[in-house]
């Protein structure tokens, strides 16, 4: 689940973020507490810092989009080892389910605080005469002593904490609470990571919070590559519940810790070089941040009330896995789990975290600029504009996704053909809802833009009511359907956000253009249609027909499908959209290819 400026944790499989909207309140907190505009101008509308600041910040957003970009590739190439190592078998389902919920429990309990909070403080004590040294020492003293007693007691609680958010029983119980003891101490340095991150940040130091992940990702593939050569593949050796190791439980939960331990160590050094002499120090009073806590309440409500409905969706995402045998590698494998589906997830996510997310992140100034100077007119001119330039990708990415379902499930499914069509069907379901996502995305940061927090969070309420009510329903499904029915339910729920969104704002600003949105979403629908007939028919040559074609017999395969087919629906989706004389295809593009061509002479 998919990272504007929240605590950020990359590497975990993970449902789709319910917390977004959150993470654009903070940052419109920060910016009241520091006095400047919704654009991070200064008041009156002086920029600030200077042309070589500008610069500089320019170098480092390269640098953090570099980072960032490698981190997800890695991130992909993990879960391909990840698969060849454990798809398939029972023991990839009690591992997923141990491995995701240290990330609930983190953003549950601190995951608010540290968003809503926290960051904005940190940001406002960096401009003091003493850059922060003084509030730092003392919040970080705090939150390193709040975060070692909350894990220590969560760790301690590892048997009814498992058996209450999950399905497993009998020896997957067991095995799921061995995973705890490894994988939850990830909630310290999750915490630690997000601090000693936006200390830097506020410093102007971006380089290495970016780069951190990188190094998590790097051990832990590090670490399921040392478990294929110790233990073997999923696909030459029978991994069962009840055949499993002390040895293969470090090397899979045990590096995969390690790599969260990697990412937040790396911190430690730059938050050293700043400076700013860093002590242990208790007490905050006097520091304010009690009325930032209360200004960033509904925030925090909106990601605490998300994080519970994921408790609920992991809990029955596990029951499948209790149909399918402890001592047995194959047996019930025709059954999904919840490795299947976050797999599914992490791929349904990736076009709004890499393609929406940034279009978003930057027409937010422009929306953000409106809202504060009350201009309506612009605000509306903005909205409109947003949501149509992502639809340009968002709709292809849609239906690419399910057309590539096949060779995208096999990538993961660890050469197992079965597990790469059950990742496969949950992805298609998925992707229907992909577009609606960034639509719900951009509509909530209208919202925070006009500095209105408690609207999302209602809108949140409703949200998990609904998606809570759709996700017991499909527990009751036979547990061969249990994980389609989740995907269902996050397809529905998909729908119902946007809904609610657009249905206040319509009622906030007036009519923001719907007819003109709509009537551009069915160009691009138009255009991804074609260029999914293109790539079906193109998948026919690669065996995708056939049980036993081409594209599902290995990782290579798939990938060289995917090599072939993926390019070329993009350019039949190009060609379509130019023939269709679709304007906001250059407003996707022009300004890439202006930037590269501004760049291109300074790097002489």
């Amino acid at each position: 689940m998919s990272n504007e400026q929240r605590v950020r944790i990359p590497a975990k499989p993970a449902f789709p973020p319910s917390n977004a909207p959150a993470r654009g309140a903070a940052q419109a907190t920060a910016r009241r507490l520091l006095g400047g505009g919704p654009d991070g101008a200064a008041p009156g509308g002086r920029d600030v810092g200077t042309v070589p600041a500008r610069e500089s910040t320019a170098r480092s957003s390269a640098s953090m989009a570099v980072g960032t970009l490698i981190s997800r590739i890695l991130g992909l190439v993990k879960g391909v080892v990840l698969g060849i190592a454990i798809a398939g078998t029972t023991v990839s389902q009690v591992f997923e389910g141990s491995n995701y919920l240290p990330n609930i429990i983190f953003l549950l309990v601190a995951g608010g605080v540290f968003n809503a909070v926290l960051i904005p403080q940190i940001a406002k004590a960096s401009r003091q005469p003493d850059r922060g040294s003084e509030f730092i020492s003392r919040l970080l003293t705090l939150c390193v002593t709040g975060l070692l007693v909350l894990t220590v007691a969560v760790t301690a609680l590892v048997v009814p904490i498992m058996g209450a958010s999950t399905s497993f029983s009998g020896g997957q119980l067991k095995l799921a609470i061995t995973f705890g003891l490894f994988l939850l101490p990830q909630i310290f340095f999750y915490g630690l990571y997000s601090l000693l991150g936006q200390i830097l940040n506020a410093h102007n130091a971006f380089k290495v919070y970016a780069w951190a992940p990188v190094a998590n990702n790097v051990v832990a593939i590090a670490g399921l590559l040392m478990f294929i050569v110790v233990a073997g593949s999923s696909r030459t050796h029978q991994h069962t519940v009840d055949n499993w190791t002390t040895t293969e439980t470090l090397l899979l939960a045990g590096t995969a810790t390690l790599g969260i331990v990697v990412q937040s160590a790396v911190l430690v050094i730059p938050v050293k070089r700043l400076g700013l002499r860093l002590r242990p120090k208790f007490g905050l009073r006097g520091t304010g941040l009690g009325v930032t806590a209360r200004i960033a309440g509904w925030t925090m409500g909106t990601m605490v009330i998300g994080q519970l409905s994921y408790l609920v969706v992991l809990r029955v995402a596990t029951i499948s896995s209790g149909s399918k045998p402890d001592g047995a590698g194959d047996s019930g494998s025709a059954i999904p789990g919840i490795y299947e589906f976050n797999r599914a997830t992490e791929l349904y996510i990736m076009p709004h975290s890499i393609i929406a997310l940034s279009i978003a992140t930057v027409m937010f100034t422009a929306m953000a600029r409106a809202a504060a100077a009350q201009d309506f007119t612009g605000l509306r001119s903005s909205l409109s504009a947003a949501l149509r330039t992502t639809g340009v990708a968002t709709v292809f990415a849609s239906i690419a996704l399910i057309v590539l379902s096949g060779p995208l499930g096999m990538l993961f499914g660890g050469n197992r053909e079965f597990s790469g069509r059950q990742i496969a069907i949950a992805l298609a379901i998925l992707a229907i809802g992909a577009p609606f996502f960034s639509v719900y995305f951009i509509l909530n940061r209208v919202l925070y833009a006009l500095e209105d927090a408690r609207t999302p969070f209602i809108i949140q309420c409703i949200v998990v009511v609904t998606s809570v009510a759709m996700v017991l329903g499909a527990a009751a499904l036979p547990p061969r359907l249990i994980i389609y029915g989740l995907a269902v339910s996050y397809t529905l729920n998909n729908f119902i956000g946007p809904f609610l969104s657009h249905h206040y704002l319509k009622r906030r600003l007036g009519n923001y253009g719907g007819g003109l949105i709509l009537r551009a979403y069915m160009r691009f629908l138009a255009a991804a249609l074609v260029a999914g007939v293109a790539g079906e028919l193109a998948l026919r040559a690669f065996g995708s027909s056939s049980p036993s074609g081409f594209m599902w017999t290995s990782i290579s395969a798939s990938l060289m499908t995917l090599a072939v087919v993926g390019p070329a629906m993009a350019v039949v989706y190009f060609l379509m959209l130019k023939a269709l004389r679709v304007r906001e295809l250059d407003d996707v593009v022009g300004p890439l290819l202006s930037r590269v061509r501004a760049r291109i002479p300074s790097q002489r």
